[in-house]
Parts: structure tokens; C-alpha cells; sequence
């Protein structure tokens, strides 16, 4: 009785493996690694790095950051601005 149920345990740990493998190998490979660059831009921005305990830090560290992306926006349409014309 215990030898059918290990081999049971067996057959499935075994159909398992096989059923992650075949899901590894079908998955968009571009999904993972937006997702990824969404995770670390959204860390980033939130000032993940910061010290917690800190919120001056935190606050501080979250407006230069979005003033900086901002300041970028802004250069860029005047740059495309400047080339358009």
C-alpha cells in the first residue's frame, strides 16, 4: 500500500516538473522582463532605497525624483520642439 502511494507521489511530483518546464518554455520571454523594469521603475520612484524610518529622506528622495522626470518631459518637447522647426 505505502509503495503505490510513493509511487504515486512519484508520478505526480514527476508530471509537475514536466507541466513548469512546459510553461517555462511557452511564457512571453518580454513579459518577464517588463515586468520586471516596472517593478524596479515603481521602486525607484517610491523611494524603496531610502530609509524608512526616515520620512524627510522619503519624501525628499520621492520629489527630486519626480521633478527630475518632469524636468526630462519638459527638455524633451523642447528639444523636439527645437528640431521641428
Amino acid at each position: 500500500m505505502s509503495e503505490g502511494r510513493s509511487e504515486d507521489d512519484r508520478s505526480r511530483r514527476e508530471a509537475d516538473a514536466i507541466l513548469k518546464r512546459v510553461r517555462q518554455e511557452t511564457e512571453p520571454q518580454a513579459g518577464g522582463h517588463a515586468e520586471a523594469w516596472f517593478t524596479r521603475a515603481r521602486a525607484h520612484f517610491s523611494a524603496a532605497d531610502a530609509d524608512q524610518a526616515d520620512r524627510v529622506e522619503v519624501i525628499g528622495s520621492r520629489i527630486g525624483r519626480i521633478a527630475g522626470l518632469i524636468a526630462f518631459f519638459v527638455l524633451l518637447v523642447l528639444f523636439l520642439l527645437q528640431f521641428a522647426a
